[in-house]
């Protein structure tokens, strides 16, 4: 009898989702600063992990890189936001997005992006099964996902629903050409330094 009674006052706790709006008001307002290493994922406020110091340098190379070959086409913006949907903003390692003077008074959206590049050490995990799919059912193209440890690139696309239909895992000694932007092509030991 008890725990009917109890079960009678149990009320379902729901969880108050932020929206991109909110989140950038919070930050126009000083909660967060722009040392705060954080993104909007479904509405939750996710303090990312740190970046070391080859992490960095990988994310340098690759921009060198892409920048050496569509220098003045598109805008390749680094660890900066994007926004997926209303309740989603994600700053990705890389971006390549097409060319726009809108991005002065909004981030990029899922239409604008030709292809997203994670850096993935110990955030390999959380960037495979969480970030790279929310890119697929967002629309974007091409993904790629630079696994620092083991030396390889996985580049994903056709994007829908359940993320990514297609997923090439490219080694040393292999190339990377983006389906999205035929211009991007390089040796993945290029992204190495090696």
């Amino acid at each position: 009898m008890a725990v009917a009674a109890e079960a009678e006052r149990v009320v379902e706790v729901r969880r108050y989702r932020f929206t991109v709006d909110e989140f950038a008001r919070m930050g126009e307002a000083g909660i967060f600063t722009e040392d705060d290493r954080v993104e909007l994922i479904d509405g939750e406020i996710l303090e990312m992990t740190p970046i070391g110091p080859l992490h960095a340098w990988i994310v340098d190379r690759l921009n060198e890189l892409i920048m050496g070959c569509l220098a003045g086409r598109v805008h390749v913006r680094i660890q900066n936001p994007v926004r997926l949907d209303n309740h989603t903003e994600p700053q990705p390692d890389l971006v390549v997005a097409r060319r726009s003077r809108a991005y002065a008074e909004r981030h990029p959206e899922a239409d604008d992006i030709l292809l997203v590049i994670e850096v993935a050490d110990s955030s390999l995990r959380y960037d495979r099964l969480e970030k790279v799919p929310r890119y697929g059912r967002a629309g974007i193209p091409e993904t790629w996902l630079v696994d620092i440890e083991a030396r390889t690139v996985t580049i994903c696309t056709g994007p829908g629903a359940a993320g990514y239909a297609r997923q090439q895992v490219r080694r040393r000694g292999g190339k990377l050409a983006a389906t999205s932007v035929p211009e991007l092509e390089f040796p993945v030991d290029e992204v190495f330094g090696e």
